[in-house]
């Protein structure tokens, strides 16, 4: 992609995509028509000298079977000091009561974007709820 440096990071994936092409018997030119752009940018690709996007990827991903997550699964981070994303939490194990933390988390969320009038309605909805499994 324009404007951004390739690091260690597009060479790993570079040649994992390589290596899975080759595995399902795809050619260059087919992914490349798939991706609707020449070999030769595809082959920059594959030897990590320009960066794939994302949309590419997945494209990818369909015509060899083979999971988005497998691609990426492994590849360093260039920063060991970064701060964790979103998705990056480490994942907790279901407890006795799964449902308590996702009501605590819904109930935070509730609490933060809604206004107080339109918190005792989806009180009153839940309650009206939880009395029509009980009946």
């Amino acid at each position: 992609m324009a404007g951004q440096k390739t690091d260690e990071r597009d060479i790993i994936l570079g040649r994992r995509i390589a290596e899975q092409r080759k595995r399902s018997r795809l050619t260059q030119r087919a992914v490349a028509d798939s991706f609707g752009m020449s070999a030769a940018q595809l082959q920059k690709y594959e030897k990590g000298v320009n960066r794939i996007s994302a949309i590419h990827l997945a494209i990818l991903s369909r015509m060899t079977g083979t999971p988005v997550s497998d691609f990426l699964d492994g590849i360093p981070h260039p920063d060991q000091s970064y701060e964790r994303g979103f998705c990056e939490a480490p994942q907790q194990a279901l407890v006795a009561d799964p449902w308590s933390n996702l009501a605590r988390a819904f109930a935070r969320q509730v609490s933060e974007s809604f206004s107080e009038d339109q918190r005792r309605e989806l009180s009153a909805a839940i309650e009206a709820f939880g009395r029509e499994l009980r009946s």
